[in-house]
Order: C-alpha cells, then structure tokens, then sequence
C-alpha cells in the first residue's frame, strides 16, 4: 500500500526519469499551445481573447508568439 494521496501519480524511482518527463511534457505543452494560439488567431480571434483563454497578459501572449506567428504568415490583428 502506498503513502501518497489517490489523486498524486506515482514518481518514478529515478529522479532523473522524473525530471526528463517534466521536460517532455512542458515542450509537448508548448507545441500544443502554439497551434492552439496560431488557429485562433487565424480564426481572427484578438490577443485579449487568447490572453483570456490561457490566464496570462495580453504582453505576455504577444511577446511569447508574435514574431512566431509573423514568421509563419499569420495576419495579425491589431487591437
């Protein structure tokens, strides 16, 4: 039987194997908010609405995906 809550996920016994999947899942989480980001900004959405959506600035949004976006052909909106 174990010590930890039912809802926490067991850790893995290697530390290093823990950490490594941390990693992982962060990059995987950044390449789904960047398509998520870029549809809905070529669905014409504005930068408060995604701002909005992912509980962060509207400066923090834009300075972490425009020139991305811009890169990548998105027209942007301006306010």
């Amino acid at each position: 039987m174990s010590d930890r809550p039912p809802d926490q996920p067991a850790a893995p016994a290697d530390p290093a194997d823990g950490l490594a999947a941390v990693a992982a899942l962060r990059r995987l989480a950044d390449q789904i908010e960047d398509a998520a980001v870029e549809q809905a900004m070529r669905a014409g959405w504005s930068w408060p609405q995604v701002a909005e959506a992912l509980g962060v600035t509207r400066q923090a949004v834009h300075k972490k995906h425009a020139q991305r976006l811009i890169a990548a052909g998105v027209k942007l909106r301006r306010r």
